[in-house]
């Protein structure tokens, strides 16, 4: 089939708007994803908050609400426990201590998709076994995914003193 000159102008500049918007769109594209990304990473930052406030609670039942059902933590000096039911004991046996207290504070957050991150530092305090009040720092690793309900939970949650 033969076109006519005018029509082969024509289909030519289409080409050439299409090849030019998509040129322009397609790299914008990951700065719309980014702009998602950064707004789960400061809803990740808030959450990782309320589980702060939360835990200087000392309510077990709480902080664990923040673990998805299936979640790791690694709690310092102890083995790794499996399971949000595992992570309330954990936290518990912290909150047992009445002298024991705990904050963080988030220092970096980000997201990609359904998998997100907060990391941070944290203090906490107890009365040792000599009597003595301790007064530890620390930083940890949050690892969260988002929930089939759309909530974030927390998967992995790892923390370690600073101290040696």
């Amino acid at each position: 089939m033969k076109v006519s000159s005018n029509i082969q102008r024509v289909l030519n500049a289409l080409v050439l708007t299409v090849i030019c918007a998509l040129a322009i769109a397609l790299p914008a594209l990951p700065a719309f994803a980014s702009d998602d990304n950064n707004a789960v990473a400061k809803a990740l930052t808030k959450l990782d908050d309320d589980w702060s406030k939360a835990a200087a609670t000392k309510d077990a039942d709480k902080v664990a609400s923040f673990y998805a059902e299936d979640a790791i933590a690694y709690p310092p000096n102890e083995p790794a426990v499996s399971g949000r039911a595992a992570a309330r004991k954990v936290w518990a046996a912290y909150f047992a201590d009445k002298t024991f207290t705990i904050s963080w504070k988030t220092t970096h957050a980000g997201a990609n998709g359904d998998l997100g991150f907060t990391s941070g530092t944290y203090e906490d305090s107890y009365t040792g076994p000599d009597g003595k009040r301790v007064n530890e720092k620390g930083k940890y690793l949050c690892v969260w995914k988002k929930q089939a309900d759309g909530s974030w939970k927390a998967v992995h949650d790892m923390w370690n003193s600073d101290s040696k």
